[in-house]
């Protein structure tokens, strides 16, 4: 929820999912039933004839990848009904609070900094774990409100980040092949048969997983750890006497001088926005039987909501325009994210963002570009020319994560830090060169004192790898390496502001 706000054998999918209920986000107790309706797109009533008619289970009428194939259709639709007689996630109301701060930040008037797991795993969930990533993104966020003098959206990969596309359905140890891991909601991680076999009562799982962090998220915002005049108490422990958290004590000291200041002037501590901060949720929208089941018909708007998160966004593997994830995707009113690589067409992106976005609505579409350093500095002019040409309104970010991973000697995947940092560097040149606006950062990353990305100042070598290497999926910066990278990027908003050239 925005956390400031007071309200609160392959098997066919056919059948397998009931109509979905209808809730108003200004009185979410109030729940009824209703039968899900054909729409002509998520604004139905304004969208162009020509274009299909949706409904909330439109999707499976076309193809879709990625999804797991449960042996037990009994199982499977017990789960989903369940799920379905669940109160939502988030409420439709956050969703569009948070699509009017993106709409902001297409057009430089704000940044997002969207962080967290590649991954979230029922092993890990602690109370602790959620506090550090969430007071690392606050730290970040201080930086790089500090530094570009702007709104500084924070949406944490957080609260239902479980379900992850694999490149190959199958894994091969020693001799034995079995289905990939897909994420602790689909099936586990343990390299053996039964751990493999997809499990629809995981999906309960994180659904209470998600619910019970979000419910924290909230308490950390709003209950006073989120407050601005706690800047100095935000470091994290291992990060004492380090170079990055000396940076920060001394910004953050300069902060607390500041308020000192404003307080002086009359605005005190005890204003809602030195008190509480704006927190939302995203997760790649993947598992489409479990999205679709908290699915909810705003009474509000007359619009549906995946009320899994405030942000869900499609992956470089989902993504295809007569896919069954852009068809759902596209009757659902939350803001959108497109996962876009060096493999996309111009013209394929254009056409992915009117099927996504029919009447050009600001903050309903960010495309979070992941390439790598050099492919960025050749791919990514094109799309910026091919939207503008369009007269799309999106918001660019930058994944500097997914392009740029690597296998150690040791066979560990990892990610170097200057290749992290040299995409960033890149997206920032492209979008000055073509007078367009850099919207904001997606990391993979973590509050824990973790080894999985090489290099940074606190120099993680190769050989350090295995002593702290946590990832369930792909490898995370840890907060050392997160807060120096904001400070670079930090460096590069204020050089944007006062208008000089780049680093």
């Amino acid at each position: 929820m925005a956390l400031s706000l007071s309200q609160s054998a392959a098997l066919s999918w056919k059948s397998l999912i009931q109509p979905s209920y209808s809730i108003s986000h200004q009185q979410p107790t109030s729940i009824s039933v209703r039968k899900s309706k054909a729409i002509a797109a998520v604004h139905g009533a304004k969208a162009p004839s020509t274009i299909p008619r949706w409904s909330i289970d439109s999707w499976k009428s076309k193809k879709a990848l990625q999804l797991p194939e449960y042996p037990n259709e009994a199982s499977l639709a017990a789960v989903l009904k369940t799920l379905e007689d669940f109160p939502p996630i988030v409420f439709a109301g956050e969703a569009r609070h948070l699509e009017e701060r993106l709409a902001d930040a297409a057009v430089g008037k704000a940044f997002l900094l969207q962080g967290g797991d590649c991954a979230e795993s029922f092993k890990e969930f602690s109370a602790n774990n959620i506090r550090d990533t969430f007071r690392l993104l606050l730290q970040m966020s201080v930086v790089l409100m500090f530094g570009g003098q702007m709104p500084i959206i924070k949406v944490g990969r957080m609260a239902g980040q479980f379900a992850k596309p694999r490149s190959d359905p199958f894994e091969d140890k020693d001799g034995v092949k079995l289905p990939s891991y897909k994420g602790d909601n689909i099936n586990g991680d343990a390299f053996n048969e039964k751990s493999r076999v997809p499990d629809p009562d995981r999906m309960i799982r994180a659904y209470c997983q998600a619910a019970a962090t979000l419910n924290l998220l909230r308490a950390f915002a709003t209950g006073g750890y989120a407050a601005m005049q706690r800047v100095t108490h935000w470091n994290l422990d291992f990060l004492a006497n380090s170079e990055q958290g000396d940076k920060y004590q001394e910004l953050a000291h300069r902060v607390d001088e500041a308020l000192g200041f404003m307080s002086a002037a009359g605005l005190t501590v005890d204003h809602p926005i030195m008190a509480t901060t704006d927190f939302w949720t995203s997760h790649e929208c993947l598992l489409l039987p479990y999205e679709q089941a908290l699915t909810r018909l705003d009474t509000t708007s007359g619009l549906y909501y995946d009320c899994s998160a405030h942000m869900v966004w499609v992956g470089e593997r989902t993504r295809q325009l007569d896919g069954a994830h852009v068809e759902f995707l596209r009757g659902v009113a939350n803001p959108l994210g497109i996962k876009v690589s060096q493999k996309m067409d111009p013209n394929e992106l254009v056409k992915l963002v009117e099927i996504l976005n029919p009447n050009n609505k600001p903050g309903r579409i960010t495309v979070i570009v992941r390439m790598g350093a050099e492919n960025m500095r050749v791919k990514l002019s094109p799309l910026i020319k091919a939207v503008r040409q369009a007269g799309q309104v999106v918001t660019w970010v930058c994944d500097p994560m997914h392009g740029n991973t690597i296998k150690a000697p040791s066979g560990l995947k990892t990610r170097p830090f200057d290749s992290i940092l040299a995409e960033v560097r890149a997206f920032f040149d492209v979008h000055e060169q073509e007078g367009s606006h850099p919207g904001g950062i997606h990391l993979e990353m973590t509050g824990q004192n973790v080894t999985e990305c090489v290099g940074g100042s606190r120099t993680v070598t190769f050989d350090d790898l295995s002593s702290r290497y946590h990832t369930h999926c792909d490898p995370r910066l840890n907060a050392s390496q997160s807060l120096e990278l904001s400070f670079i990027i930090a460096e590069r908003l204020r050089k944007r502001r006062m208008g000089l050239r780049s680093l």
